[in-house]
């Protein structure tokens, strides 16, 4: 009875001693993969942008197909009381058979001298770090169109749906620029450009 409960003893502490110990000589590999997504599925851009720059790059795709799969985000923004004068509109467009986008953007001058651009009726592809351009180029259809032939930001993109409203800031010319772009600041990718006509180019709908 002595002898089994001296071996009893003896394995529990042999046991217990190699749960203590085994540590010191057995590596424990973990690949967890980089988590670059919020809880509410959206993109986390200090995450990503936090990755070296050839593995944010490797993952681009898989970032892209992960927002774009992430739930659409409404906006539903009201007119200022000021009575508005069009100056421009235009239609979003998709800018290749992954970036989609669909729309009508219209660029008002305000009673106080101000401008503001609209959306309505606007949908375009969920993406991480989208913001709201007007671009110099008349018909962006790439990204060197936006990036060569100049841009001015109006902040951040309020939601991939719905309608909604950006302040140009004061001093701006408008007429320098053709174009409305949705776009990727994270990659800097094309998602939707929208070119603006002036309301003078508009054909006339009663002309012969």
């Amino acid at each position: 009875m002595k002898k089994v409960l001296v071996i009893v003893i003896a394995v529990a502490v042999l046991a217990v001693g190699w749960f203590l110990a085994s540590p010191l000589f057995i590596d424990r590999t973990v690949d967890e993969p980089f988590s670059y997504m919020r809880e509410d599925g959206s993109v986390d851009v200090d995450a990503v942008m936090s990755m070296p720059e050839a593995e944010r790059n490797a993952a681009m795709d898989d970032i892209m197909e992960s927002a774009a799969a992430a739930p659409s985000t409404t906006a539903a923004d009201d007119m200022p009381d000021q009575l508005p004068r069009v100056l421009a509109t235009g239609e979003f467009r998709d800018a290749d058979a992954v970036h989609k986008g669909a729309g009508d953007a219209t660029l008002y001058e305000l009673s106080d001298g101000g401008h503001l651009l609209r959306f309505e009726n606007f949908r375009t592809t969920n993406g991480p770090d989208l913001v709201v351009y007007l671009a110099r180029h008349p018909s962006p259809s790439t990204a060197e169109h936006v990036t060569d032939g100049g841009y001015l930001s109006l902040g951040k993109l309020k939601g991939n749906v719905g309608n909604q409203n950006y302040r140009v800031p004061a001093g701006v010319d408008t007429s320098e620029y053709q174009s409305v772009v949705i776009w990727c600041e994270l990659f800097g990718v094309l998602f939707s450009p929208a070119p603006l006509m002036s309301v003078a180019e508009e054909p006339d709908a009663h002309a012969s």
